[in-house]
């Protein structure tokens, strides 16, 4: 199957990567990006920057295939509730020593956060001192677009995108606010309690055309009133909760467990880190919405209501702890308990030390440049294709979200193929992951 390539606007001119959330994760990236730039360091980690695709004729880095922005015009800018530049927030940080941070200081020290929109009901652990004044969740909107419009302004950027990096915000669940986008910008001029920091910024995106990205698993933009606010500026969304540790690990190996028809009776999880995400997360309602989005993956993969015989008595916990000697270096226990042949017992134990900004931040470069890519090809809505990078994948209709990464890499290179007119893989056993191209 061949598709037709796409008529693709080039990657002229500045790309603007706005980010609310100017913490661990996003000063890890801006020093990631320096670095790269100054030739000191290698984009480990981006599928973007290191990924190939076998293509007809080739075997080309993805970079190489598909029009992306160059990390040289770049322009990194965005919010925060503490007023650090983001060097001062980098070392606070704590995830990359002086010694990486010290040849890209200046560069570092010269992004300074605008204040953020800040609501201590959603983030109960922290104690914002560097946010905006308001009197109506409208005016708050209004602010960060006039922080937006400023910025391209300011830096001269040609096109803009916004990944929120910011904290996991509490539980809640769709209400008559979110039906409607009239009901939701009644919401915002009536102070409506049930619109969180984290739906104002996106919203104030897609009121700009600035394709979102919701890093985190709060109920954001995947509602239908801002969906209908992507319609309606033809502008490219997608979430939730960046894939990092843990559910990397669950991504990778249940669908291995599955393709060999193997059973699992339960698989219990546990994390402890301590980090500015694991404060938060501390709190029970803001650890509920990051339960939801974590407990999600394992059903989509194994779909007991299809395999209760290997499947259907599945018992699966998650649990997080913080621990503030761990910073920001995650420690995450899997032990799974599946079984074979004639209903034999075996066990799985995994110990995962992971460095969650290390892991967080080549996946906030890739969403951001592929969902320019999306918008300079008109392609607007939700990026299913771009599954592959979250926990919670957003998708179109209510479709069940496909969780397996082998067949969310296909999904992605898939749409890259389509976009540039080369041959479609038409399933995940099709797809050969190799140096040169097929034969």
């Amino acid at each position: 199957m061949t598709a037709q390539k796409v008529q693709i606007t080039p990657a002229a001119g500045k790309l603007g990567i706005l980010l609310p959330g100017m913490g661990a994760v996003a000063t890890t990236l801006i020093a990631g990006v320096l670095a790269v730039r100054k030739g000191t360091a290698q984009p480990i980690g981006s599928l973007t920057q290191m990924g190939k695709i076998r293509t007809s004729g080739a075997n080309p880095k993805i970079k190489d295939f598909v029009p992306l922005a160059d990390l040289h015009d770049i322009e990194f800018g965005g919010w925060d509730v503490y007023e650090d530049n983001v060097f001062e927030s980098a070392l606070n940080a704590g995830v990359l020593d002086y010694k990486t941070l010290k040849p890209v200081r200046a560069e570092m020290e010269a992004i300074k956060p605008m204040k953020a929109a800040f609501d201590p009901h959603y983030v109960k652990n922290l104690d914002g001192t560097h946010v905006k004044e308001y009197t109506t969740k409208l005016d708050l909107a209004e602010q960060v677009i006039n922080d937006i419009r400023t910025f391209k302004a300011e830096r001269g950027c040609s096109r803009l995108v916004m990944v929120w990096c910011g904290s996991t915000e509490i539980y809640h669940e769709l209400g008559d606010v979110h039906r409607t986008l009239a009901g939701f910008e009644q919401g915002l001029r009536d102070n409506a309690a049930t619109i969180a920091p984290s739906m104002i910024y996106a919203y104030a995106a897609l009121k700009e055309g600035v394709p979102f990205v919701n890093g985190a698993p709060n109920l954001t933009v995947d509602m239908p009133a801002l969906l209908e606010l992507a319609a309606l500026t033809g502008t490219p969304i997608a979430g939730k909760d960046f894939k990092t540790g843990q559910t990397l690990m669950k991504t990778i190996v249940a669908p291995g467990l599955q393709a060999r028809s193997l059973g699992v009776k339960g698989w219990f999880s546990t994390n402890i880190l301590g980090n500015r995400d694991g404060l938060v997360l501390d709190d029970p309602d803001n650890f509920k919405t990051k339960e939801v989005s974590k407990l999600s993956v394992l059903d989509s993969v194994f779909h007991p209501e299809e395999n209760p015989e290997l499947y259907g008595d599945m018992y699966h916990k998650v649990r997080i702890n913080y621990y503030p000697p761990a910073g920001d270096n995650k420690e995450s226990w899997d032990n799974i308990d599946i079984f074979g042949w004639l209903n034999y017992p075996m066990q799985i134990k995994i110990n995962f030390l992971c460095r969650d900004s290390i892991l967080a931040a080549p996946l906030v470069l890739d969403l951001a440049l592929f969902m320019d890519l999306a918008q300079r090809a008109g392609m607007s809505g939700v990026q299913e294709w771009l599954s592959f990078y979250l926990k919670a994948p957003q998708t179109v209709a209510e479709a069940r979200p496909e969780h397996d990464i082998f067949k969310q890499l296909v999904m992605l290179h898939n749409t890259l193929r389509g976009l540039m007119g080369e041959s479609l893989v038409e399933a995940a056993a099709a797809e050969e992951y190799q140096d040169e191209p097929a034969t």
